[in-house]
């Protein structure tokens, strides 16, 4: 440590910066206080009476909070490219990010992750890396690559990476897999994140025993409970197409709140532009009645705290000047936003620029046979068939058993009750896979919708009214390197590229929004009643969330782990 942080502090020497007049939230004792921030070598020395500063900020007395840090999140569910997607939350106060980055990993494993580390250096963010625990996540589907146990280790080397992520695997565990439990071995002594939907009594026992500590899967209250009362970190999620805040945030009291804070899992880049990232769980939580300094530490400390994120969550003598300055707590409104000292962000506007590229090896990543109506039919004798119904808010599906219709034997999509065909089509090896099934809710009246976006495996997901548009959305994906497409009557109506590695554009954020903004409409123009069409469409070939799910292997029983009707 620099002896002048000290001078700093014991008021010898000048501060690099002085603000003045902050209203400061403490997040220790729930206080808030109002003083000056001696800043030094991008260090806060000291909080009181300082005076002296090479540079002054005069706050007028708004309030001061710790740059917020999302505590789980996908950056790719974005579609923005790194240095664009921290252009996107920067100005709403978010200076770190927990991610273990297992969407791009799916597709380009360890190269994609050092991609986008090697880009998140350049900029005033902190990404801490968890090494993705499931790459692939299951066996139940073809993905990009593997991260094997030996990789894991290799990862936990980068400087950046802190933990295991999210363990998704959660039958690997309960059956005691040596792949599964060598990768939690791997990751001995550091944190462990989970993923752990709808497990209770021994089986969750057992899980947390391996060594598992948190869960963001949560959709009742008293699962969450549950997993508090074992252990378990409880990461509140409030996503784009996962909303658990308003359901969970009871399970808050004086006493459980150290052991929970919010993540967004999963968020938009129209949500980001238009209603913000952390800061808008904060003012949706102090809406719903949540004390604003109780939020506040559930979007900073807590999360600090469970990472083991020294200097970072907390506006105090040798903590990092990761500072966010607001107007007023209730409307959660970001005015300034600095980055060890510098000013990175005002009035909702980034004050640094994107420039990164991505290399040619993660643009071309659309590899698939071609596909014809032929492919994508089932024929059958049985009378009722499973069907994947989707839960509007929510990421987890229930298995339905329907009568569909047939023509010559073949099962037809069904627009008046809903039943329309589904298609995952393998995308990074050229393997033929199409897994082929039925899904409800989605209610397009004709035409089909389609996205590389495919947790976690980013194969093709396609979902229509007939095979015609549905081999339409196919070829245009694979025309743009990868995206999201819908068509109707044999034409492609709007469209949205996503070229690096088929899950991120290289556009400006306002103009991905704008084409997302498209693309919806004319989903919805369709008859779609989905608030998020894509984002519920991006869960779909999921086999690790309850009930049933559809990959390029076929369709699968989460429940059970099995597929029920292969490829």
């Amino acid at each position: 440590m620099n002896s002048d942080i000290i001078s700093v502090a014991r008021g010898h020497y000048p501060a690099d910066i002085l603000i003045r007049n902050a209203r400061i939230i403490n997040v220790f004792t729930g206080e808030i206080e109002t003083g000056n921030i001696a800043v030094h070598n991008g260090m806060i020395a000291g909080i009181g009476d300082y005076q002296d500063g090479l540079r002054t900020v005069d706050l007028q007395y708004r309030y001061v909070a710790p740059g917020l840090i999302d505590g789980h999140v996908h950056l790719e569910s974005s579609m923005l490219d790194v240095s664009e997607y921290a252009r996107a939350i920067v100005p709403h106060g978010t200076l770190g990010i927990i991610t273990d980055l297992h969407e791009i990993a799916n597709v380009a494993g360890i190269k994609g992750i050092k991609y986008v580390l090697q880009e998140a250096r350049k900029l005033p963010l902190d990404l801490f890396l968890m090494a993705p625990s499931c790459v692939p996540a299951t066996h139940l589907e073809t993905g990009g690559a593997t991260i094997t146990p030996h990789d894991i280790k290799g990862l936990l080397r980068l400087k950046e990476c802190i933990g295991l992520g999210e363990v998704m695997n959660y039958p690997g565990v309960l059956s005691a897999s040596d792949d599964v439990l060598n990768k939690i071995k791997a990751a001995k002594g550091k944190i462990i994140d989970g993923h752990a939907p709808g497990l209770t009594g021994k089986n969750l026992n057992a899980y947390i025993a391996s060594g598992i500590m948190s869960d963001h899967e949560s959709v009742t209250l008293e699962e969450a409970r549950l997993k508090l009362q074992r252990g378990m970190k409880i990461m509140i999620r409030e996503g784009s197409s996962e909303k658990n805040l308003a359901t969970l945030l009871p399970l808050i009291n004086e006493n459980t709140y150290p052991h929970c804070f919010f993540v967004v899992d999963d968020r938009s880049c129209s949500d980001l532009l238009h209603d913000g990232d952390i800061d808008a769980i904060i003012r949706k939580a102090i809406q719903l009645g949540l004390n604003p300094i109780r939020a506040v530490q559930m979007a900073t400390i807590n999360t600090a705290t469970y990472f083991r994120l020294k200097g970072l969550g907390a506006v105090a003598p040798g903590y990092r000047a990761n500072i966010i300055v607001l107007e007023d707590l209730a409307d959660f409104k970001v005015r300034m936003v600095f980055y060890n000292g510098t000013l990175v962000a005002e009035s909702g506007k980034p004050l640094f620029q994107s420039d990164e590229k991505a290399p040619d090896s993660l643009i071309n990543s659309i590899n698939i046979k071609p596909v014809k109506k032929q492919h994508i039919q089932i024929k059958t004798r049985e009378d009722v068939e499973p069907v994947i119904e989707v839960v509007p808010g929510q990421i987890i599906t229930r298995k339905r058993m329907e009568k569909i219709k047939k023509v010559n034997g073949f099962l037809q999509p069904d627009i008046d009750r809903d039943l329309l065909k589904a298609v995952v089509i393998e995308r990074h090896k050229a393997t033929g896979n199409i897994g082929i099934g039925f899904v409800k809710g989605f209610g397009l009246k004709k035409g089909a919708m389609g996205s590389s976006v495919a947790h976690d495996s980013h194969n093709i997901v396609v979902v229509g009214t007939n095979d015609g548009d549905i081999i339409k959305v196919i070829e245009q994906i694979q025309h743009d390197k990868g995206g999201l497409a819908v068509a109707v009557d044999g034409r492609v109506i709007a469209s949205l590229a996503l070229p690096v590695c088929g899950l991120l554009s290289n556009e400006p954020l306002s103009t991905v929004v704008h084409q997302m903004i498209e693309i919806e409409e004319a989903v919805k123009k369709l008859g779609c009643t989905l608030p998020s069409p894509f984002a519920t469409l991006s869960f779909l070939a999921l086999p690790v969330i309850p009930d049933l799910r559809l990959t390029d292997l076929g369709l699968v029983d989460v429940n059970e782990f099995k597929l029920i009707r292969s490829s």
